[in-house]
Order: structure tokens, then C-alpha cells, then sequence
């Protein structure tokens, strides 16, 4: 199987380096995410548009500060702002404080998706704390933190 990343999965091989690894686990769960959401008929969200469900505040954000948290460009943060707005799940809005700029919010099925996302990626890890054990992903979860904040810092 290839996953989104275009890897293909080695479970066989030795020595899969640990990035390569973490990469399929992610695509494996982002997959899993995708094809709940279009169970529960959330139509149309693809992997890229976390670019905006991530990074949009609870008030609306402008693009220019979606674009800067997504570290996409504008453009491309616009093109999947359109896509989001043509299926519903987010609308622009004058900005009360400058009328020449707007404020991208998500509509009332746009909030209903990213409740129904947390809600399936808590149920993902659910399923590998029952499978792999609670202290196991409560381990891997502060390591991988751990390796975030070296890396990040």
C-alpha cells in the first residue's frame, strides 16, 4: 500500500528510519480522519484543508493569517479557503475593525466538521490505547512532545 506521503508501507523491512515510520502512522490516521468524515457526510474535506481548520480561530481569522500559521501562501491559502467556501464550511465576512479586508469563519457545518475531527482522531487513539495499551500511548505521546519541543527549540 502507498500512503498520501507516497511511501509504501514496509512492515517486513528492518531498519525503517523512525521519521519514515512516524509518516505512515500519521498518513495512516489522516486517511482513517478523511474517510470518516465523508461516512458522517462531510463532503469534500481533504487532507490539505487542515491548513484552515487548524489554524482558523473561534472569531474568524483573516487569510493573510491563516497563510502565516499554514506557512502556505496567501494564494494557496485562498484557493482552499474557495474550496471550503463552495462546500459550505467556511464564509468570508467583512472585518468590522477595516472594511477593505475580509475575515474567513467558519460556518455552522464548518464547526460541525472540525468537532466531528477531534472527536474521531481522540477515537483513533482510543483504539490504540486499547490495542497497544493506555501506558504505551501515554508514552509515546510524551516522547513525541519531547521531540517536538527539541526540535522546535
Amino acid at each position: 500500500m502507498t500512503t498520501r506521503s507516497g511511501t509504501r508501507e514496509r512492515k517486513d523491512e528492518p531498519n525503517v528510519p523512525l521519521p519514515a515510520l512516524l509518516t505512515q502512522a500519521k498518513d495512516i490516521a489522516i486517511e482513517r480522519l478523511h474517510q470518516r468524515l465523508a461516512d458522517e457526510g462531510f463532503e469534500g474535506i481533504r487532507y490539505v484543508h487542515g491548513s484552515v481548520f487548524r489554524f482558523i480561530d473561534a472569531e474568524g481569522s483573516r487569510l493573510t493569517m491563516l497563510a502565516e500559521r499554514s506557512g502556505l501562501t496567501k494564494q494557496a491559502i485562498g484557493e482552499l479557503v474557495g474550496e471550503l467556501e463552495d462546500h459550505g464550511y467556511v464564509e468570508r465576512a467583512a472585518d468590522a475593525g477595516d472594511r477593505r479586508a475580509k475575515i474567513i469563519r467558519l460556518t455552522d457545518q464548518g464547526k460541525m466538521a472540525q468537532v466531528a475531527a477531534a472527536r474521531i482522531l481522540t477515537d483513533i487513539e482510543q483504539r490504540w490505547s486499547r490495542h497497544l495499551g493506555g501506558d504505551q500511548v501515554a508514552l509515546l505521546r510524551r516522547a513525541l512532545e519531547e521531540v517536538i519541543a527539541l526540535e522546535s527549540g
